[in-house]
C-alpha cells in the first residue's frame, strides 16, 4: 500500500484524481483510498502532518511493502525552476538537522510561510511527517518529495497552479517510489 500525506486538497487532487481515490471518513479524519492507495489531507504545519501521518500509522497494518509519502509544494531559490520534483534526503528543523538519504535535497522546515529568500528550499510539513515515520520502526520506505511552486513568494501560489504542479511530476513520483 502507498500512504500520502499531502498538507493541501490541492496537492492532493492530482492524485484523487488520476488513481480514482474515494473519499472516506476516518476518525476526524477525511482519507481518499483506493485498492493500493491511501491519502489523507493534514492541512498546513508540523504538528497537523505529523497527527496525520500518526493517524494512518495507527489505522492501518504496516508491512514491509508499504510506501510513506509526503507529497506537497515548496518555495525554493531562483537556482531551482518551477515545477521541478524535489527528493529530500535530509531536512533541519529548530535548527537541528536530521539526514535519512543520502545525497539528496536538504529542506528547512518553518512554521509560516515566509517571503525571504534565507533558505534554499523550505516547506511547512516536512518534519511532521518525517517525525512521525521515523519513530515506527516498522516504516521501511518513505520518501519526502516536494514541487518548487515559487520563488518565496507564497502569495503568487494559487490552487490550480499547485494541482497542475503536482499532476505535470505524477510520473515521476511513481518511478521515484517503486521498490529498489
Amino acid at each position: 500500500m502507498i500512504y500520502i500525506v499531502a498538507a493541501l486538497k490541492a496537492e492532493a487532487q492530482a492524485f484523487i484524481d488520476k488513481y480514482k481515490l474515494t473519499k472516506v471518513k476516518l476518525a476526524n479524519s477525511t482519507i481518499f483510498v483506493n485498492d493500493n492507495m491511501t491519502l489523507i489531507i493534514s492541512n498546513l504545519g508540523v504538528t497537523n502532518a505529523r497527527n496525520a501521518t500518526q493517524t494512518l500509522i495507527n489505522q492501518f497494518d504496516i508491512t514491509d511493502d508499504d510506501i510513506y509519502l509526503n507529497i506537497g509544494i515548496c518555495g525554493a531559490t531562483t537556482s531551482y525552476e518551477i515545477g521541478s520534483l524535489l527528493e529530500i534526503g535530509s531536512l533541519v528543523y529548530d535548527e537541528i538537522a536530521y539526514e535519512f538519504k543520502k545525497e539528496r535535497k536538504s529542506i528547512t522546515c518553518v512554521d509560516e510561510a515566509i517571503s525571504e529568500n534565507i533558505y534554499e528550499i523550505v516547506d511547512m510539513e516536512s518534519y511532521g511527517f518525517y517525525d512521525a515515520v521515523v519513530h515506527n520502526p516498522a516504516i521501511k520506505n518513505f520518501h519526502i518529495l516536494k514541487v518548487v511552486s515559487d520563488h518565496f513568494e507564497p502569495e503568487r501560489v494559487t490552487k490550480d497552479g499547485t494541482k497542475k504542479l503536482i499532476f505535470n511530476v505524477l510520473e515521476s513520483i511513481e518511478i521515484l517510489c517503486v521498490p529498489n
